[in-house]
Protein backbone atom coordinates (compact mmCIF):
# COMPACT_ATOMS: atom_id res chain seq x y z
CA UNK A 1 0.00 0.00 0.00
CA UNK A 2 1.94 2.72 -1.17
CA UNK A 3 -0.43 6.00 0.63
CA UNK A 4 0.59 3.89 3.99
CA UNK A 5 2.74 6.55 6.00
CA UNK A 6 0.59 8.77 4.98
CA UNK A 7 -2.61 7.31 5.74
CA UNK A 8 -1.19 7.05 9.42
CA UNK A 9 -0.69 10.51 9.34
CA UNK A 10 -4.26 11.51 8.55
CA UNK A 11 -5.61 8.89 11.20
CA UNK A 12 -3.49 10.06 13.83
CA UNK A 13 -5.21 13.41 13.56
CA UNK A 14 -8.87 12.08 13.22
CA UNK A 15 -9.70 12.58 16.92
CA UNK A 16 -13.20 11.72 17.53
CA UNK A 17 -14.68 15.39 18.62
CA UNK A 18 -18.38 16.05 20.21
CA UNK A 19 -20.05 19.22 20.69
CA UNK A 20 -22.12 19.31 23.31
CA UNK A 21 -25.32 20.94 22.74
CA UNK A 22 -28.02 22.30 24.92
CA UNK A 23 -30.90 21.47 25.97
CA UNK A 24 -34.25 23.15 24.05
CA UNK A 25 -35.95 25.31 26.89
CA UNK A 26 -39.06 26.64 24.95
CA UNK A 27 -41.06 25.11 21.84
CA UNK A 28 -42.15 27.13 19.21
CA UNK A 29 -46.31 26.52 17.86
CA UNK A 30 -46.63 22.92 16.78
CA UNK A 31 -43.61 21.31 19.34
CA UNK A 32 -43.85 19.45 22.60
CA UNK A 33 -43.71 21.18 25.52
CA UNK A 34 -42.34 18.86 28.03
CA UNK A 35 -43.31 19.93 31.94
CA UNK A 36 -41.01 20.22 34.48
CA UNK A 37 -40.99 17.52 37.42
CA UNK A 38 -42.52 18.35 40.47
CA UNK A 39 -40.60 20.51 43.34
CA UNK A 40 -39.53 18.98 46.43
CA UNK A 41 -42.82 18.55 48.74
CA UNK A 42 -44.85 19.19 45.77
CA UNK A 43 -47.55 17.26 45.14
CA UNK A 44 -47.96 15.37 41.94
CA UNK A 45 -50.31 17.18 39.88
CA UNK A 46 -49.67 20.73 41.64
CA UNK A 47 -49.40 23.81 39.65
CA UNK A 48 -46.06 25.32 40.17
CA UNK A 49 -46.97 28.86 39.85
CA UNK A 50 -45.19 31.16 36.55
CA UNK A 51 -42.61 33.59 37.04
CA UNK A 52 -44.14 36.87 36.08
CA UNK A 53 -43.63 37.48 32.56
CA UNK A 54 -43.12 40.65 30.64
CA UNK A 55 -46.03 41.23 28.22
CA UNK A 56 -43.97 43.14 25.79
CA UNK A 57 -41.61 40.25 25.99
CA UNK A 58 -44.87 37.60 25.70
CA UNK A 59 -46.01 39.41 22.84
CA UNK A 60 -42.33 39.34 21.00
CA UNK A 61 -42.46 35.63 21.68
CA UNK A 62 -46.12 34.97 20.11
CA UNK A 63 -44.86 36.88 17.11
CA UNK A 64 -41.72 35.24 16.54
CA UNK A 65 -42.52 31.98 17.32
CA UNK A 66 -45.28 32.17 14.85
CA UNK A 67 -42.86 33.82 12.00
CA UNK A 68 -40.49 31.01 12.85
CA UNK A 69 -42.79 28.19 12.62
CA UNK A 70 -44.28 29.73 9.14
CA UNK A 71 -40.35 29.71 7.86
CA UNK A 72 -40.16 25.97 9.02
CA UNK A 73 -42.96 24.85 7.00
CA UNK A 74 -42.14 26.89 4.22
CA UNK A 75 -38.80 24.67 3.98
CA UNK A 76 -40.40 21.28 4.85
CA UNK A 77 -43.32 22.25 2.30
CA UNK A 78 -40.33 23.53 -0.43
CA UNK A 79 -42.91 26.81 -0.27
CA UNK A 80 -40.22 29.47 -1.16
CA UNK A 81 -42.16 32.18 -1.26
CA UNK A 82 -43.25 32.36 2.08
CA UNK A 83 -39.83 31.50 3.22
CA UNK A 84 -38.49 34.85 1.73
CA UNK A 85 -41.66 36.66 3.51
CA UNK A 86 -40.08 35.93 6.95
CA UNK A 87 -37.00 37.96 5.57
CA UNK A 88 -36.90 41.63 6.07
CA UNK A 89 -37.73 43.15 2.92
CA UNK A 90 -35.34 46.04 4.57
CA UNK A 91 -32.12 43.73 5.40
CA UNK A 92 -29.35 44.38 3.50
CA UNK A 93 -29.40 43.26 0.18
CA UNK A 94 -26.23 40.07 0.47
CA UNK A 95 -28.70 38.78 3.43
CA UNK A 96 -31.37 38.10 1.41
CA UNK A 97 -29.64 36.47 -1.32
CA UNK A 98 -28.14 34.42 0.75
CA UNK A 99 -31.86 33.13 2.44
CA UNK A 100 -33.05 33.15 -1.50
CA UNK A 101 -29.60 30.14 -1.90
CA UNK A 102 -29.89 28.75 1.32
CA UNK A 103 -33.56 27.93 0.84
CA UNK A 104 -32.42 26.55 -3.10
CA UNK A 105 -29.77 23.98 -1.31
CA UNK A 106 -32.15 22.15 0.68
CA UNK A 107 -33.81 20.96 -2.19
CA UNK A 108 -32.05 18.32 -2.25
CA UNK A 109 -31.92 16.95 1.32
CA UNK A 110 -34.73 14.92 2.88
CA UNK A 111 -35.80 15.77 5.73
CA UNK A 112 -38.09 14.24 8.39
CA UNK A 113 -37.52 17.11 10.76
CA UNK A 114 -36.86 20.96 10.38
CA UNK A 115 -38.01 23.34 13.02
CA UNK A 116 -36.99 26.09 15.54
CA UNK A 117 -37.10 26.58 19.52
CA UNK A 118 -37.23 30.00 20.95
CA UNK A 119 -35.80 30.87 24.24
CA UNK A 120 -37.47 33.88 24.70
CA UNK A 121 -35.59 34.08 28.14
CA UNK A 122 -32.24 34.25 26.91
CA UNK A 123 -31.84 37.41 24.86
CA UNK A 124 -29.06 40.08 24.06
CA UNK A 125 -28.80 43.75 24.65
CA UNK A 126 -28.58 45.21 20.96
CA UNK A 127 -28.75 48.56 21.80
CA UNK A 128 -25.91 49.22 20.40
CA UNK A 129 -25.15 47.36 17.29
CA UNK A 130 -24.60 49.65 14.41
CA UNK A 131 -26.63 51.57 12.43
CA UNK A 132 -25.56 49.40 9.50
CA UNK A 133 -27.83 46.37 11.39
CA UNK A 134 -30.51 48.34 12.54
CA UNK A 135 -30.71 50.66 9.31
CA UNK A 136 -31.50 54.28 11.79
CA UNK A 137 -30.47 56.97 9.50
CA UNK A 138 -28.33 55.10 7.27
CA UNK A 139 -30.99 54.31 4.35
CA UNK A 140 -30.32 51.07 4.63
CA UNK A 141 -31.98 47.79 3.14
CA UNK A 142 -34.53 49.13 0.81
CA UNK A 143 -34.18 52.74 1.50
CA UNK A 144 -37.86 53.92 2.95
CA UNK A 145 -39.26 52.24 5.64
CA UNK A 146 -35.61 50.48 6.57
CA UNK A 147 -35.11 51.91 10.07
CA UNK A 148 -36.70 49.20 11.83
CA UNK A 149 -39.02 49.86 15.12
CA UNK A 150 -37.88 47.35 17.22
CA UNK A 151 -34.94 44.59 17.52
CA UNK A 152 -34.95 41.32 19.47
CA UNK A 153 -32.72 38.87 19.53
CA UNK A 154 -33.90 36.05 21.96
CA UNK A 155 -31.98 33.03 21.41
CA UNK A 156 -33.22 29.86 18.93
CA UNK A 157 -31.91 26.61 18.18
CA UNK A 158 -32.69 25.08 14.80
CA UNK A 159 -33.89 21.59 14.91
CA UNK A 160 -33.58 18.98 12.15
CA UNK A 161 -33.35 15.44 11.44
CA UNK A 162 -31.91 13.82 7.84
CA UNK A 163 -34.30 11.00 6.44
CA UNK A 164 -31.79 8.33 5.94
CA UNK A 165 -29.55 9.15 9.03
CA UNK A 166 -30.95 10.43 11.69
CA UNK A 167 -32.72 8.34 14.18
CA UNK A 168 -33.43 11.45 16.01
CA UNK A 169 -33.59 15.12 15.98
CA UNK A 170 -30.31 17.16 16.72
CA UNK A 171 -30.35 20.68 17.56
CA UNK A 172 -27.63 23.81 16.56
CA UNK A 173 -27.93 27.45 17.64
CA UNK A 174 -28.74 30.14 15.45
CA UNK A 175 -27.34 33.81 16.14
CA UNK A 176 -30.61 35.45 14.48
CA UNK A 177 -31.58 38.99 15.21
CA UNK A 178 -35.89 39.97 14.13
CA UNK A 179 -36.53 43.23 13.56
CA UNK A 180 -40.20 44.92 13.55
CA UNK A 181 -41.75 47.63 11.14
CA UNK A 182 -45.09 48.23 9.55
CA UNK A 183 -46.37 46.18 12.37
CA UNK A 184 -44.79 43.34 11.51
CA UNK A 185 -41.48 41.08 12.38
CA UNK A 186 -38.78 40.01 10.14
CA UNK A 187 -35.64 37.92 10.21
CA UNK A 188 -33.31 40.66 10.02
CA UNK A 189 -29.68 38.60 10.39
CA UNK A 190 -28.19 35.97 10.98
CA UNK A 191 -24.70 37.51 11.37
CA UNK A 192 -25.23 40.55 13.30
CA UNK A 193 -24.92 38.59 16.41
CA UNK A 194 -21.16 37.48 15.80
CA UNK A 195 -19.81 40.53 17.52
CA UNK A 196 -21.90 39.84 20.52
CA UNK A 197 -21.07 36.17 20.80
CA UNK A 198 -23.72 34.40 19.40
CA UNK A 199 -22.85 32.96 16.15
CA UNK A 200 -24.92 31.35 13.41
CA UNK A 201 -24.24 27.53 13.02
CA UNK A 202 -23.47 26.99 9.25
CA UNK A 203 -24.46 23.41 7.39
CA UNK A 204 -23.54 22.08 4.61
CA UNK A 205 -26.69 23.80 2.87
CA UNK A 206 -25.08 27.61 3.49
CA UNK A 207 -22.20 26.61 1.24
CA UNK A 208 -23.73 24.80 -1.67
CA UNK A 209 -26.47 22.94 -3.40
CA UNK A 210 -26.46 19.41 -1.18
CA UNK A 211 -27.17 15.98 -2.92
CA UNK A 212 -27.61 12.93 -0.35
CA UNK A 213 -27.21 9.38 -1.89
CA UNK A 214 -28.45 6.82 -0.37
CA UNK A 215 -27.23 3.87 1.36
CA UNK A 216 -28.60 1.02 3.47
CA UNK A 217 -26.97 1.90 6.29
CA UNK A 218 -26.71 5.64 5.82
CA UNK A 219 -26.35 8.56 3.52
CA UNK A 220 -23.93 10.63 1.94
CA UNK A 221 -24.47 14.41 1.98
CA UNK A 222 -22.49 16.02 -0.96
CA UNK A 223 -21.92 19.20 -3.68
CA UNK A 224 -22.53 18.67 -6.94
CA UNK A 225 -19.34 17.67 -8.94
CA UNK A 226 -18.24 15.04 -6.33
CA UNK A 227 -19.96 11.81 -7.82
CA UNK A 228 -17.15 9.95 -8.45
CA UNK A 229 -15.84 10.26 -4.78
CA UNK A 230 -19.64 9.81 -3.45
CA UNK A 231 -19.59 6.58 -5.34
CA UNK A 232 -16.60 5.01 -3.57
CA UNK A 233 -18.06 6.20 -0.01
CA UNK A 234 -21.86 4.15 -0.92
CA UNK A 235 -20.22 1.42 -2.03
CA UNK A 236 -17.87 1.10 1.13
CA UNK A 237 -20.61 2.72 3.66
CA UNK A 238 -22.21 -0.46 3.82
CA UNK A 239 -19.07 -3.06 4.71
CA UNK A 240 -17.93 -0.74 6.45
CA UNK A 241 -21.44 -0.56 9.23
CA UNK A 242 -21.47 -4.24 9.46
CA UNK A 243 -17.76 -4.42 10.11
CA UNK A 244 -17.79 -2.15 13.04
CA UNK A 245 -21.16 -4.49 14.23
CA UNK A 246 -19.35 -7.66 13.61
CA UNK A 247 -16.99 -6.63 16.58
CA UNK A 248 -19.32 -4.00 18.97
CA UNK A 249 -21.29 -5.57 21.13
CA UNK A 250 -23.81 -3.17 22.48
CA UNK A 251 -27.00 -2.09 20.54
CA UNK A 252 -26.81 1.35 17.86
CA UNK A 253 -28.44 3.06 15.57
CA UNK A 254 -26.21 1.24 12.80
CA UNK A 255 -27.09 4.57 10.59
CA UNK A 256 -23.89 6.72 9.81
CA UNK A 257 -24.25 10.44 7.68
CA UNK A 258 -20.95 10.96 5.94
CA UNK A 259 -20.37 14.69 5.08
CA UNK A 260 -18.07 15.38 1.97
CA UNK A 261 -17.22 19.47 2.48
CA UNK A 262 -16.10 21.16 -0.57
CA UNK A 263 -13.43 23.58 1.25
CA UNK A 264 -11.59 23.90 4.62
CA UNK A 265 -14.13 26.50 5.40
CA UNK A 266 -16.56 23.68 5.05
CA UNK A 267 -14.92 21.22 7.19
CA UNK A 268 -14.24 23.89 9.75
CA UNK A 269 -17.99 24.87 10.14
CA UNK A 270 -19.13 21.16 10.68
CA UNK A 271 -16.53 20.34 13.42
CA UNK A 272 -15.32 23.46 14.89
CA UNK A 273 -13.47 26.70 14.39
CA UNK A 274 -10.61 25.09 16.17
CA UNK A 275 -10.16 21.83 14.60
CA UNK A 276 -6.94 21.40 12.36
CA UNK A 277 -9.23 20.76 9.67
CA UNK A 278 -5.86 21.00 6.77
CA UNK A 279 -4.14 17.99 8.34
CA UNK A 280 -6.73 15.15 8.71
CA UNK A 281 -8.90 12.79 6.59
CA UNK A 282 -11.77 12.41 8.70
CA UNK A 283 -13.56 13.43 11.92
CA UNK A 284 -16.84 11.85 14.06
CA UNK A 285 -18.48 13.97 15.90
CA UNK A 286 -21.76 14.59 18.09
CA UNK A 287 -23.98 17.29 18.62
CA UNK A 288 -25.34 16.32 22.29
CA UNK A 289 -24.22 12.62 24.11
CA UNK A 290 -26.34 11.21 26.84
CA UNK A 291 -24.77 8.71 28.24
CA UNK A 292 -27.33 7.20 31.04
CA UNK A 293 -29.89 6.80 28.25
CA UNK A 294 -27.29 6.04 25.23
CA UNK A 295 -29.08 8.67 23.13
CA UNK A 296 -26.40 10.38 20.85
CA UNK A 297 -27.90 13.11 18.62
CA UNK A 298 -26.27 14.78 15.33
CA UNK A 299 -23.89 12.08 14.76
CA UNK A 300 -21.84 12.62 11.89
CA UNK A 301 -18.49 11.33 9.90
CA UNK A 302 -16.88 14.41 8.06
CA UNK A 303 -14.65 14.07 5.62
CA UNK A 304 -11.72 16.20 4.50
CA UNK A 305 -12.47 17.92 1.11
CA UNK A 306 -8.89 17.16 -0.33
CA UNK A 307 -7.33 13.79 2.00
CA UNK A 308 -9.88 11.34 1.30
CA UNK A 309 -9.37 11.73 -2.38
CA UNK A 310 -6.26 10.94 -2.37
CA UNK A 311 -7.06 7.49 -0.51
CA UNK A 312 -6.60 4.15 -2.00
CA UNK A 313 -9.98 2.18 -1.80
CA UNK A 314 -7.95 -0.34 1.20
CA UNK A 315 -7.23 2.96 3.20
CA UNK A 316 -10.36 4.43 2.73
CA UNK A 317 -11.77 1.27 4.41
CA UNK A 318 -9.73 1.80 7.51
CA UNK A 319 -10.55 5.26 7.91
CA UNK A 320 -14.21 5.03 7.69
CA UNK A 321 -13.92 1.60 10.26
CA UNK A 322 -12.09 3.80 12.76
CA UNK A 323 -14.74 6.86 12.72
CA UNK A 324 -18.00 4.58 12.59
CA UNK A 325 -16.64 2.78 15.41
CA UNK A 326 -16.63 6.02 16.89
CA UNK A 327 -19.86 6.41 16.59
CA UNK A 328 -20.68 2.90 17.40
CA UNK A 329 -19.24 3.34 20.77
CA UNK A 330 -20.01 7.02 21.66
CA UNK A 331 -23.06 6.12 23.70
CA UNK A 332 -20.95 3.98 26.06
CA UNK A 333 -17.78 6.32 25.95
CA UNK A 334 -17.99 9.02 28.88
CA UNK A 335 -15.80 11.73 27.93
CA UNK A 336 -12.32 12.06 29.89
CA UNK A 337 -11.70 8.46 29.27
CA UNK A 338 -7.77 7.29 27.97
CA UNK A 339 -7.35 8.33 24.55
CA UNK A 340 -4.67 5.66 23.95
CA UNK A 341 -7.80 3.19 24.52
CA UNK A 342 -10.53 5.33 22.09
CA UNK A 343 -8.60 5.64 19.87
CA UNK A 344 -6.20 2.28 19.69
CA UNK A 345 -9.62 0.50 19.63
CA UNK A 346 -11.04 2.30 16.81
CA UNK A 347 -7.59 1.75 14.83
CA UNK A 348 -8.00 -1.80 15.82
CA UNK A 349 -11.18 -2.14 13.99
CA UNK A 350 -10.16 0.38 11.08
CA UNK A 351 -7.34 -2.62 10.96
CA UNK A 352 -9.23 -5.95 11.38
CA UNK A 353 -8.91 -8.06 8.54
CA UNK A 354 -6.90 -5.39 6.76
CA UNK A 355 -4.02 -7.91 6.13
CA UNK A 356 -1.78 -5.00 7.38
CA UNK A 357 0.83 -5.75 9.05
CA UNK A 358 1.98 -4.24 12.53
CA UNK A 359 4.83 -2.87 10.73
CA UNK A 360 3.26 -1.59 7.92
CA UNK A 361 1.07 0.19 10.15
CA UNK A 362 3.40 1.37 12.93
CA UNK A 363 6.66 2.66 10.43
CA UNK A 364 7.21 5.35 12.92
CA UNK A 365 6.86 2.82 16.22
CA UNK A 366 8.73 0.25 14.29
CA UNK A 367 11.83 2.38 14.03
CA UNK A 368 11.90 3.37 17.49
CA UNK A 369 11.49 -0.26 18.98
CA UNK A 370 14.54 -1.13 16.55
CA UNK A 371 17.15 1.79 17.46
CA UNK A 372 15.43 3.41 21.32
CA UNK A 373 13.28 0.27 22.41
CA UNK A 374 9.60 0.29 23.26
CA UNK A 375 7.75 2.83 24.82
CA UNK A 376 8.38 2.82 28.89
CA UNK A 377 4.82 3.84 29.55
CA UNK A 378 1.34 4.52 27.99
CA UNK A 379 0.53 7.36 25.64
CA UNK A 380 -0.64 10.43 27.75
CA UNK A 381 -3.44 12.12 26.85
CA UNK A 382 -1.57 15.31 25.73
CA UNK A 383 0.18 13.56 23.11
CA UNK A 384 -2.98 13.34 21.09
CA UNK A 385 -3.22 17.55 20.61
CA UNK A 386 0.22 17.48 19.51
CA UNK A 387 1.17 17.24 16.32
CA UNK A 388 3.78 15.63 13.77
CA UNK A 389 5.30 12.91 15.11
CA UNK A 390 4.56 13.01 18.42
CA UNK A 391 1.28 12.60 16.84
CA UNK A 392 1.79 9.82 14.99
CA UNK A 393 3.73 7.84 17.66
CA UNK A 394 0.72 8.49 19.62
CA UNK A 395 -1.52 6.53 17.71
CA UNK A 396 0.68 4.20 16.37
CA UNK A 397 1.59 2.77 20.05
CA UNK A 398 -2.63 3.22 20.45
CA UNK A 399 -3.06 0.46 17.80
CA UNK A 400 -0.31 -1.54 18.60
CA UNK A 401 -1.43 -1.73 22.44
CA UNK A 402 -5.20 -2.50 21.56
CA UNK A 403 -3.23 -5.31 18.88
CA UNK A 404 -1.50 -6.84 21.74
CA UNK A 405 -4.17 -6.88 24.24
CA UNK A 406 -6.37 -8.65 21.79
CA UNK A 407 -3.49 -11.37 20.29
CA UNK A 408 -2.61 -11.86 24.32
CA UNK A 409 -5.95 -12.04 25.98
CA UNK A 410 -8.34 -12.31 23.17
CA UNK A 411 -10.48 -9.84 21.36
CA UNK A 412 -13.69 -10.22 23.57
CA UNK A 413 -11.15 -9.15 26.48
CA UNK A 414 -10.26 -5.87 24.16
CA UNK A 415 -13.81 -5.46 23.67
CA UNK A 416 -14.58 -5.38 27.81
CA UNK A 417 -11.91 -3.65 28.82
CA UNK A 418 -12.86 -0.69 26.52
CA UNK A 419 -16.43 -0.95 27.67
CA UNK A 420 -15.52 -1.00 31.64
CA UNK A 421 -12.64 2.01 31.11
CA UNK A 422 -14.48 4.36 28.91
CA UNK A 423 -17.72 3.99 31.16
CA UNK A 424 -15.63 5.66 34.32
CA UNK A 425 -14.65 8.67 32.13
CA UNK A 426 -11.52 10.34 34.25
CA UNK A 427 -10.24 7.86 36.31
CA UNK A 428 -7.11 8.34 39.15
CA UNK A 429 -4.39 5.73 38.31
CA UNK A 430 -5.18 3.47 40.92
CA UNK A 431 -8.70 3.25 40.10
CA UNK A 432 -7.33 2.48 36.51
CA UNK A 433 -5.02 0.17 38.33
CA UNK A 434 -8.53 -1.84 39.93
CA UNK A 435 -9.78 -2.44 36.50
CA UNK A 436 -7.02 -3.52 34.47
CA UNK A 437 -6.73 -5.68 37.00
CA UNK A 438 -10.65 -6.74 37.20
CA UNK A 439 -10.23 -7.26 32.86
CA UNK A 440 -6.97 -8.44 32.65
CA UNK A 441 -5.46 -9.44 35.96
CA UNK A 442 -2.98 -6.91 35.49
CA UNK A 443 -1.78 -3.81 35.85
CA UNK A 444 -0.19 -0.46 34.16
CA UNK A 445 2.99 -1.39 35.16
CA UNK A 446 2.48 -5.32 34.03
CA UNK A 447 0.78 -4.45 30.81
CA UNK A 448 3.37 -2.09 29.68
CA UNK A 449 5.65 -4.81 30.26
CA UNK A 450 3.92 -7.08 28.29
CA UNK A 451 3.77 -4.71 25.92
CA UNK A 452 7.56 -4.16 25.37
CA UNK A 453 8.23 -7.68 25.16
CA UNK A 454 5.32 -7.94 22.08
CA UNK A 455 6.32 -5.30 20.54
CA UNK A 456 10.19 -6.33 20.57
CA UNK A 457 9.10 -9.99 19.28
CA UNK A 458 6.92 -8.11 16.54
CA UNK A 459 9.63 -5.77 15.12
CA UNK A 460 12.70 -6.96 15.74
Amino acid sequence: MTDRASLRTWLGAAVAATILGGLALVAVPGQDVFPAAPGPGQPLGAATPAPPVDQADATRAEAIGDLLGRRAKAVRDRDERAFLATVDPAADEPFRSSQQRLFANLAGVPLTEWSYRLHPDDTLDVTYLPDTVTGAGTGAGTGEGADAAELWAPAVDLRYALRGGDVTPTSRAMGYLFARHDGAWYLRSDNALDRLGRRTWRGPWDFGPCEVTAAEHGIVLSHPGDEPMVDRLVHELDPAVRAVSEIWPTSWSERVVLMLPDSPGEMRALVGPNFPVESVVAVAVADRVDNATRTVAGQRVVLSPNGVRALSIPSLRVVLRHEITHLAARADTVDGSPTWLLEGFADYVGYRDSGVTLEEGAPDLARRVRYDGPPTSLPEDRAFRSNGSELDQAYQQSWSLARYIADRYGEETLITLYRKLAAVGPASASRTDDLLREVLGADRAELVGGWQHYLRDALK
